[in-house]
């Protein structure tokens, strides 16, 4: 068996056409652009690229881009004030803080001090407790992306039996919600879980999404199953000269694509999704905030 391979890059590019006809559609009838805001503190290298990234993404799909670069030693009460002005903005309807920001800043009072309905990365603990109790809510991107992606390949995910390995407030614990949310039997699995290979043997749908590169092997999915791999490690990579790395995921993409029915490969898989379901996001925190219906498809 060969597995299918789950093209990240060709999903994400579908989702950011449909958003883009959304809002060509909100321009039209009722003269509404929406506006996503990006703060940036300190110069990460990878920070900045992944921001340049979005700033390009969202003027191509029609939106108003908006970004805040900070210096490194902002305070915490300059930073909540950039944050407190952007909630009353009108014309800003997503708001996004970059992470991980510098040490003297309290990451959960800057994420919490983000309107809820802003709020598209999904990390307001307002957004947590409503996904939890499965009431409406805006959902952090890269689990929304992997649902989609689940959504699309398997149709019904009702009555399988899921496991996601790993529970970070970011992917992990938002995925098995989701997965709930729509009848999967979910199991969260981590480094710790007792006979680990056993749990994650038994499901239909396995998510990696522990950080700890090419932890999962071959031998270790169930037959047929889809594997979503969640994780991005940069590992040395000596055959490609000295000092060279290359992007591996949290699976041995080489065994399980020989048991897995299906597969998302590292680069080329979940990391696109993430960035199109932040324009998603902000397309649909536009439509809840004019009272419009959120775009089908593009939601959880």
């Amino acid at each position: 068996m060969s597995a299918q391979i789950i093209d990240g890059k060709e999903f994400a590019a579908n989702v950011r056409s449909q958003v883009a006809e959304h809002v060509v559609r909100l321009k039209a009838d009722h003269g509404i652009i929406p506006g996503l805001a990006v703060v940036l503190v300190g110069e990460d290298p990878a920070s900045q690229v992944y921001v340049r990234s979005k700033g390009k993404l969202t003027v191509e799909v029609g939106m108003n881009s908006i970004e805040h670069k900070l210096d490194v030693d902002t305070s915490e009460t300059d930073l909540l004030a950039v944050v407190d002005q952007l909630n009353n903005d009108p014309a800003i309807h997503g708001i996004l803080v970059q992470l991980p920001l510098p040490k003297h800043l309290n990451e959960d009072l800057v994420i919490n001090s983000i309107a809820p309905a802003k709020d598209v990365d999904g990390f307001h603990i307002s957004n947590v407790g409503l996904l939890g109790t499965g009431q409406s809510s805006m959902v952090p991107c890269t689990p929304l992306g992997c649902l989609m992606m689940l959504r699309d390949h398997l149709g019904s995910l009702s009555g399988l039996d899921a496991v996601v390995v790993g529970r970070s407030n970011i992917v992990g614990k938002p995925m098995a919600q989701l997965l709930l949310g729509d009848s999967c039997t979910v199991t969260i699995a981590h480094s710790r879980t007792k006979d680990l290979p056993d749990v994650v043997r038994r499901a239909d749908i396995v998510v990696a999404a522990v950080g700890r590169p090419e932890m999962v092997p071959g031998d270790w999915i169930k037959p047929g199953a889809v594997v979503v791999d969640v994780g991005i490690n940069r590992i040395a990579a000596p055959e490609r000269g000295e000092g060279k790395v290359k992007l591996v995921g949290d699976v041995d993409y080489a065994s399980c694509a020989q048991v897995a029915g299906a597969i998302t490969p590292v680069p080329g898989g979940v990391g696109p999704m993430t960035i199109a379901c932040l324009l998603a996001n902000t397309l649909t925190a536009t439509c809840r905030a004019n009272g419009l219906p959120a775009p089908e498809g593009l939601t959880a």
